[in-house]
C-alpha cells in the first residue's frame, strides 16, 4: 500500500441526502484508509435502486459500494441421494445432521475460507434466532449458540473430509464424491451448469436455506492515488449501473450478456427482482428470459431471501475467530474420535437412544459468555492444543457409553428372553 495514503475517507460529494450508517474502511498494514472519495456526483438514480442495508448486512456504505450479492447454501448430488435413500433434497442445516449423510459430506476447513467461517456462522445464527423465538428473550442467546455449535458438530461429524479449498465441496458434488456439501451460493449455481452436459437435465442442485442465511455484499471501491483515477470511476459507475449487473446474471449471448461463461451471480439492483414498485417491477419481468437464474422465484429473489435472515452482530460477530477454531479442534484435530463416537451412537440406536453418550458427545470447553475473554486471554496454539485435547477426551467417553448401551441391551435382552423361556415351560 502507498505510504501517500490519506486517512479521511468522503463519499461522493453531491450525493444525495442519506442516514449515515458506518462506513467499513479498507487500511493498509500503518492502518490509514486507502479508500478514495469519489469526488464527482454519480449518476442520477444509480444508488436509489441500492439499499444501504438490509436486515442486518450493509449493502453500501461511504466509501465502498456493494455490487453484488451473495448468500451460503448446500450444493447436492441427486444420484447420490437416491444411492442413499433420500428422497428429499436437503433444504435446512439441520438436514445435513441427518445420520444418512454419515461419510457422506464435503466441507471446507473454516480457518482456511472465510467464506466457510460465514456459513458456519449463518448456522449458529439460525440456531439463536430459534432459541430465542422460542423463549421470547434474548437471555436464550448462550443456549441458541450452543445448540448452533453442536449442529455443527455433527455435521462435521457427518463429513467426509474438511478440505483447504472452499471450491472442492462444490465440484465433488459435481461429480458425486461426495452427496452434499456447504458453498457459497455461486460456486454451487456455477459447478452445477458446468457439470451438465449440453441437453441433460442437471444432476447437482443448490439451495440457500430459507431464514438461514444473510445476504452480504460483494463491495468494490476506489484507492487513494489510483493513478487512472477517471477510468476507475467510470468503471465503478459501470459495475454499479444496468450493463454491469446484466454481466453477473445473464445468459452467455445475450444482449448485454457475457460472451463465454454464465457468471451465476445476484445483481444487487432491486429492478432485477419482483417488487412492489410497479414500475420496478415491469422493469425485472422484462429481464426474466435472459436471466440464468429465476431470480423471481423465492429461493434465489436476493432480497425475498435477505428478508428472511436477520444478521445479528452481537450474537456472533465476536465469536468469529472463536467459532474458526472451535469446529478445527471440535471437528479436524479430533475427527478421528469425533467419527468413532458418532458411528457408535448411530450403531447402537442414535441420539435419543444414548443419553449418556450424548452428554459426553455435546460437552463444550467454552460458552457464549466465556469464549470471547478466554480466548483473548491466552496463546492461541495454548488454546488450539488444550480444547483439542479437551474434545478427544469427550469423544472417547462418549464412544465407550455408547458401546455400554448396546451391550447392556444385549443383556437386558437375553433375560427377557431367558425369563419368557421359563414362563412358558
Amino acid at each position: 500500500m502507498s505510504a501517500r495514503a490519506h486517512t479521511r475517507v468522503r463519499p461522493y460529494r453531491g450525493a444525495p441526502k442519506i442516514p449515515s450508517i458506518p462506513s467499513i474502511p479498507i487500511r493498509s498494514r500503518g492502518g490509514r484508509s486507502t479508500a478514495a472519495p469519489l469526488h464527482t456526483p454519480p449518476p442520477p438514480g444509480l444508488f436509489e435502486l441500492i439499499p444501504r442495508e438490509v436486515n442486518g448486512e450493509v449493502w453500501r456504505g461511504e466509501a465502498f459500494y456493494g455490487t453484488v450479492l451473495s448468500g451460503f447454501g448446500i450444493c447436492y448430488n441427486k444420484d447420490r441421494l437416491a444411492d442413499l435413500g433420500i428422497t428429499t433434497p436437503p433444504r435446512t442445516w439441520e438436514d445435513l445432521a441427518d445420520e444418512r449423510y454419515f461419510g457422506q459430506l464435503g466441507l471446507t476447513d473454516p480457518t482456511k475460507s472465510g467464506s466457510v467461517a460465514k456459513a458456519f456462522e449463518m448456522i449458529i445464527q439460525t440456531q439463536c434466532a430459534k432459541a430465542v423465538a422460542a423463549a421470547g428473550s434474548e437471555k436464550a442467546i448462550e443456549q441458541g449458540w450452543v445448540n448452533g455449535v453442536n449442529l455443527l458438530r455433527r455435521i462435521g461429524a457427518n463429513a467426509l473430509y474438511f478440505s483447504d479449498s472452499a471450491h472442492k465441496a462444490a465440484v465433488d458434488v459435481s461429480m458425486g464424491m461426495v452427496a452434499a456439501g456447504i458453498s457459497i451460493d455461486f460456486m454451487g449455481r456455477f459447478q452445477s451448469e458446468m457439470s451438465t452436459p449440453p441437453g441433460k437435465e442437471p444432476v447437482m442442485g443448490y439451495v440457500t436455506p430459507e431464514g438461514g442465511s444473510s445476504i452480504n455484499a460483494d463491495p468494490i471501491a476506489l484507492l487513494r492515488g489510483a493513478p487512472n483515477r477517471e477510468l476507475a470511476v467510470r468503471f465503478i459507475e459501470f459495475t454499479l449501473g444496468e450493463g454491469g449487473q446484466k454481466l453477473w446474471n445473464y445468459k452467455v449471448g445475450t444482449p448485454g450478456g457475457p460472451r463465454r461463461f454464465a457468471l451465476r451471480r445476484l445483481p444487487i439492483r432491486r429492478d432485477f427482482y419482483p417488487s412492489p414498485d410497479p414500475a420496478v417491477d415491469a422493469v425485472a419481468a422484462a429481464r426474466r428470459e435472459f436471466l440464468s437464474d429465476p431470480l423471481w422465484q423465492p429461493d434465489t429473489d436476493a432480497y425475498h431471501l435477505a428478508e428472511a435472515f436477520r444478521y445479528e452482530p452481537r450474537w456472533t460477530a465476536s465469536h468469529f475467530a472463536i467459532q474458526r477454531d472451535l469446529v478445527r479442534c471440535m471437528c479436524m484435530d479430533s475427527a478421528e474420535e469425533l467419527k468413532a463416537a458418532w458411528g457408535a451412537i448411530l450403531r447402537n440406536g442414535g441420539p435419543r437412544a444414548n443419553p449418556e453418550a450424548m452428554t459426553f458427545f455435546e460437552a463444550l470447553p467454552v460458552t457464549w459468555e466465556s469464549a470471547v475473554a478466554g480466548y483473548a486471554q491466552r496463546p492461541r496454539m495454548d488454546t488450539l492444543r488444550d480444547w483439542t485435547a479437551f474434545f478427544r477426551r469427550q469423544y472417547r467417553l462418549a464412544e465407550k457409553a455408547a458401546n455400554e448401551t448396546k451391550l447392556s441391551s444385549r443383556i437386558e435382552s437375553g433375560r427377557m428372553n431367558r425369563v419368557e423361556s421359563l414362563t412358558t415351560r
